[in-house]
This record gives C-alpha cells, sequence and structure tokens, in this order.
C-alpha cells in the first residue's frame, strides 16, 4: 500500500534476538503480529501474501522469527507452545514500547502451531490484543482451559479439504467463550495452494481485524 513505512527490526526476549519486518500504513488502525508454524519463518510466502492484504486495508503488521536460527534446528523447541507465546507475549511488549506503533490495537494472527502459540498468548489475563486469527491452524495446541480464558474476538480459518485440522478446530471451538467464528475455505488443503482459496483467507483475516482493531466494543471478560 502506498504511504505504508517498512523497516527491518530486532527484538530482545531473553537472550534471544529475534528477526523481523515492521510495517505500518499511514493511519494504521492497528498492528497484527504473525506466529508462524513449525519450520517457518518470517519469509513464509502465506504470511507475505496476508500480509500486503492487510496493509491494503490499513492494518499494520509484525512478521518476526518466534525462534533464532540454532533454536529452530532442535525439533522438539519447534512444538514448545509455551516457549513461543511467551515470545509473542514479549514482541508485542517491545512493540508497544515503541513510539510509532505503541499506541496502536494490537491482534495476532497465528498458522499452523502458531495459532496455538497466539491464543496461548492471547489468554493471559489483561492481554493487550483486541482480535485473533487462525489460518489451517492447531488451536488445539493451547489447550482448553487457555481457549476459554480468551476474550479476544478469535476467527478460525480451514480448509475444506483438511479433515483432521477441521475435527481440531472444531473442538478448540467450543472451548472458546469469546466472540467467535469458525470459516472453511472449501476446496482447500492445509496450505492453502490452490486457485482463489489463499486471497480468501486473507479477505477474512482482513475484514476481522478492521472489524475488531478499530472497534470501542468492550470485549467479554471471562470469568
Amino acid at each position: 500500500m502506498p504511504g505504508t513505512r517498512e523497516s527491518e527490526v530486532e527484538i530482545r526476549t531473553g537472550d534471544a534476538r529475534l528477526e523481523g519486518a515492521l510495517a505500518l500504513p499511514a493511519e494504521a488502525c492497528g498492528v497484527v503480529l504473525f506466529a508462524h508454524g513449525s519450520g517457518s519463518s518470517r519469509h513464509s510466502p502465506r504470511n507475505a501474501f496476508v500480509a500486503r492484504a492487510l496493509h491494503d486495508a490499513g492494518v499494520g503488521t509484525l512478521l518476526f522469527d518466534l525462534l533464532t536460527a540454532a533454536e529452530d534446528r532442535v525439533y522438539e523447541t519447534r512444538f514448545d507452545i509455551g516457549l513461543l507465546a511467551r515470545r509473542l507475549a514479549d514482541a508485542t511488549a517491545w512493540l508497544r514500547r515503541r513510539p510509532d506503533a505503541g499506541g496502536l490495537p494490537v491482534g495476532y494472527f497465528g498458522a499452523s502451531t502458531g495459532a496455538g502459540a497466539a491464543l496461548l498468548a492471547a489468554a493471559v489475563e489483561d492481554s493487550p490484543v483486541r482480535a485473533v486469527v487462525s489460518r489451517g491452524g492447531r488451536p488445539d495446541l493451547a489447550g482448553a482451559h487457555a481457549l476459554a480464558c480468551v476474550a479476544a474476538p478469535t476467527l478460525l480459518i480451514v480448509g475444506g479439504d483438511d479433515a483432521q485440522v477441521i475435527t481440531l478446530n472444531r473442538q478448540a471451538y467450543a472451548h472458546l467463550q469469546c466472540t467467535k467464528a469458525l470459516e472453511i475455505v472449501p476446496g482447500a488443503t492445509h496450505l492453502f495452494e490452490e486457485a482463489g482459496t489463499l486471497e480468501q483467507v486473507a479477505a477474512l483475516a482482513a475484514a476481522w481485524f478492521r472489524r475488531w482493531l478499530g472497534s470501542a466494543e468492550e470485549l467479554r471478560t471471562p470469568g
């Protein structure tokens, strides 16, 4: 989108330094942090595609690596949902300290295992997150208790031909007590590689974030 400011950033979390890319359209209504799936990175072409659609809708993005290169070589670390959620929370705190983005509402976009991390991070009491979108995600990995504590409006998007993940998303959806929606994209497999399917994901995500990041509606407080 014309007028979008893009910059390479480094996020410090504990002893780790995570590389990322921050993009802020002019008069952005919010910023969405991307939590990629295992074995992926901030360079994921699918997440980059969705990010560009968000820029066109006036939504900023932060794509960053949840793990360092050395950590990503350890299979178990890729699936350490607690660690990934803490990294996402640390990146959120870092973003909120920035003068150019700190005052903007925050959303999470999670793919595959990253969806579990996004929802686990969003479940923390007093989380600043105002909206969550999952693409072909594993929200079940957040756990039933955490899912019930998520207050941010949550959209789960699953491919119509991704049968096992549909089942897991329906189970997670039942545990969510927030404003929620489950969208199944016909003819799409897990990575949404079929013609036109990723475009549908991007449109659904952009509409969800535009609705909730710019909304003054009070979110439900979990009991």
